[in-house]
């Protein structure tokens, strides 16, 4: 097993890890901003990738259906394991959001794509293209939500382009429109371009981060989050994709998108709600040192 895990750690993992550590050199040595990088990932980069996707994905209905009840089934699960933790330390109301946020949402987009990419090919951007867009609707709905603890808010989805693609994608096949073979050319070009500029963003955004010290209620959250999302969060993901009866390629990929690291997004919506924006940004940084090590060995166990 041992020599497996270094297998897939230096197949896999290096890979990635060189994008990412360019990234933290920019940012650290350079100054790098990272806005203008987002704004093209997330107004073009993400849309195209989520349209090339599915339209050459090959998923029979059952999966696709499969794929949106694990994301949301696997949400529900690991924030009611937030909740009761939290319940548990009795920590501060800020401090649960902050950990529900880091227990629920995952860097599936900066982190999850590559890795999917590096490791299963077509085969598991179908599934993963699925995944992807759910998070980006359950992020920016009931996200918002646990954030805030208060305030539900549907509309920012729909100024998301990536859910304009998903159903442009959706059209297409539906109608079995075919695609002029220039344009085609030209959106598989930018959903190319997605891996490398997003995990060079996400070393950036980990080199920005700030290891303040932390006491008390933010200091059990900080360690309650990194325990959950690397080591809980696997567990319950297997469960319930063996309880929904998944397996194959599907149940590895869906596995390895629910332990990935803390969603680099959700630091945003921590921010702006005061949901311990700095121990979700923390927890970013260590999380994603530990899947180094932790997604390896998630990788060969599943298998």
């Amino acid at each position: 097993m041992i020599q497996a895990v270094f297998t897939t750690l230096g197949q896999v993992i290096v890979p990635i890890a060189i994008p990412v550590l360019l990234g933290w050199l920019l940012r650290k040595y350079q100054n790098l901003d990272t806005r203008p990088l987002m704004t093209i990932t997330l107004y073009a980069l993400v849309p195209a990738l989520m349209f090339d996707a599915l339209i050459n994905a090959d998923i029979k209905p059952g999966m696709f259906w499969g794929t949106m009840a694990f994301s949301i089934l696997n949400l529900l699960v690991m924030w009611v394991i937030a909740i009761l933790w939290g319940r548990l330390l009795r920590l501060s109301s800020p401090d649960r959001a902050g950990l529900a946020m880091i227990s629920t949402f995952t860097n599936s987009v900066n982190y999850g794509i590559p890795l999917i990419v590096m490791a299963f090919g077509q085969a598991g951007m179908d599934y993963a293209a699925v995944y992807v867009m759910m998070s980006i609707i359950l992020m920016n709905t009931a996200g918002v939500y646990i954030a805030a603890r208060s305030h539900f808010s549907f509309i920012s989805v729909f100024k998301l382009p990536a859910v304009y693609a998903a159903a442009a994608a959706g059209i297409v096949k539906l109608l079995n429109i075919q695609i002029p073979s220039g344009l085609d050319t030209g959106i598989s070009m930018l959903s190319t371009a997605l891996p490398p500029v997003v995990l060079m963003v996400l070393g950036a955004q980990m080199a920005g981060v700030k290891s303040g010290e932390m006491e008390g209620g933010h200091q059990r959250t900080f360690w309650s989050g990194l325990i959950i999302r690397m080591l809980v969060a696997p567990l319950a993901a297997a469960l319930i994709l063996w309880a929904m009866g998944i397996g194959g390629t599907q149940f590895m990929v869906l596995l390895i998108l629910a332990s990935m690291p803390v969603a680099v997004n959700a630091v945003v919506l921590a921010e702006k709600f005061d949901a311990s924006p700095g121990v979700l940004a923390k927890c970013i940084l260590w999380t994603t040192l530990a899947s180094f090590i932790v997604l390896p060995i998630v990788i060969v166990l599943g298998h």
